[in-house]
């Protein structure tokens, strides 16, 4: 039997069959989609976001100084085109969908405004409702960045961590929750959460969150907010099954879309054939020794097999560290922790990581194995080539 070294319990002894046209993420069966590997190849060009013209600074959004100054302290200079053409309309009270590639500034888009509100209102209350634990824990870090001494309280509901912690910090009556959907509408259930006073709800990521089948979870939400309300809809791709939700969800929504191509241009994109797993792993290594692989995020379909490549990397001297679903939150924090400080070559990955990450400096993206999707593509390759710098992503065929 398999044993995971950093729980108490092994693995279960569970087959997974690689040609059946299903994958296993999350504990949710996905159809897999056949991907011509010609999809996988693209010669990287000169970032296109760059043309789309920002016509406004920090300086010209009606927001307190004192979040410009936490702004201009985080680094920014000026706005993203996503932040440039969606903070204006948020200021204004207007519903929102906003579309951009992911890496273009959308966590900033909505916090900025909506922490502008809060000051001018203490009464004002935030739900932001994303699909992964690892992406709360990251908008809670930016949040915390942008409300510095402006006494913004937050609080994170999510799985993988104490449930009486985050009961006890509820008590606290926070400005703003930060939670993924599954343990927000267990803390709804439970009469611990009232949804009804929450005037300002932020869904983003909504894509992954129907792909990896909270929809239902989605329109239970939807269903406890009052219906006076701002709401904001943030997404790189906006899926058929999407809409439903954008009807129920959005009044008059205003549309910002900056988005001018699926994947960021500048990421050069090659495939790498394999004739069988051997080889496959052969290659891998060699690709890592090379002084170009500086740092490396490799996906994994499943949370076994990425635990089992992370050891054998391990074994074979290289500085490397696992993420996936049976890792506690601790576990998965630590790793992207060291990850995100270069004290790790290599994060070996499910596609839990695929979605909003910011990680600086990733030089390489590689699909050991191949996605479930295009979608899914799409967002594993847009951890490098992020911020207008260059990335590589390869993707092994057979």
């Amino acid at each position: 039997m398999y044993h995971n070294s950093f729980t108490r319990r092994p693995f279960p002894r569970r087959r997974f069959h690689q040609g059946n046209g299903r994958s296993n993420q999350n504990g949710r069966n996905r159809i897999r989609q056949h991907i011509h590997s010609s999809k996988y190849i693209n010669k990287g060009s000169t970032p296109v976001e760059n043309i789309i013209t920002v016509k406004n600074s920090f300086d010209d959004f009606q927001i307190d100084p004192r979040i410009k100054q936490n702004i201009y302290l985080h680094g920014y200079r000026i706005p993203t085109p996503i932040q440039d053409q969606a903070i204006g309309q948020i200021l204004a009270g207007r519903d929102l969908i906003g579309i951009a590639n992911t890496g273009t500034g959308k966590t900033a888009a909505f916090l900025i405004p909506l922490i502008n509100k809060i000051i001018q209102n203490r009464g004002e209350r935030v739900l932001i409702v994303i699909p992964t634990r690892e992406l709360a824990v990251q908008i809670n870090d930016e949040l915390k960045f942008f409300s510095k001494s402006l006494h913004i309280y937050s609080v994170l509901v999510i799985g993988g961590v104490s449930l009486n912690r985050q009961v006890y910090e509820l008590r606290g009556n926070p400005q703003i929750i930060i939670s993924t959907p599954g343990r927000l509408k267990d803390l709804v259930n439970r009469r611990l959460i009232n949804l009804n006073i929450f005037n300002n709800i932020v869904l983003d990521e909504v894509d992954r969150m129907v792909d990896i089948g909270f929809i239902n979870d989605i329109k239970f939400i939807i269903s406890k907010l009052p219906k006076a309300r701002q709401s904001l809809f943030f997404s790189a791709t906006i899926p058929p099954e999407v809409n439903s939700i954008i009807g129920s969800f959005l009044k008059n929504p205003v549309t910002v879309s900056v988005k001018v191509k699926e994947t960021a241009s500048g990421i050069d994109q090659d495939v790498i054939h394999i004739k069988d797993k051997k080889e496959k792993f052969e290659k891998l290594q060699s690709m890592l020794r090379q002084e170009e692989f500086k740092k490396v995020l490799i996906f994994g379909r499943t949370k076994w097999g990425v635990e089992r490549l992370s050891k054998d990397l391990m074994q074979n001297g290289f500085s490397v560290a696992s993420i996936h679903g049976n890792k506690s939150q601790n576990q998965r924090l630590r790793a992207l922790s060291l990850f995100r400080q270069n004290q790790l070559q290599v994060l070996v990955a499910t596609d839990v990581v695929a979605r909003g990450m910011d990680i600086d400096d990733v030089s390489h993206v590689i699909n050991f194995d191949e996605p479930s999707t295009y979608t899914d593509y799409i967002h594993r390759i847009g951890r490098t080539g992020r911020a207008d710098k260059r990335g590589k992503a390869l993707t092994f065929v057979g």
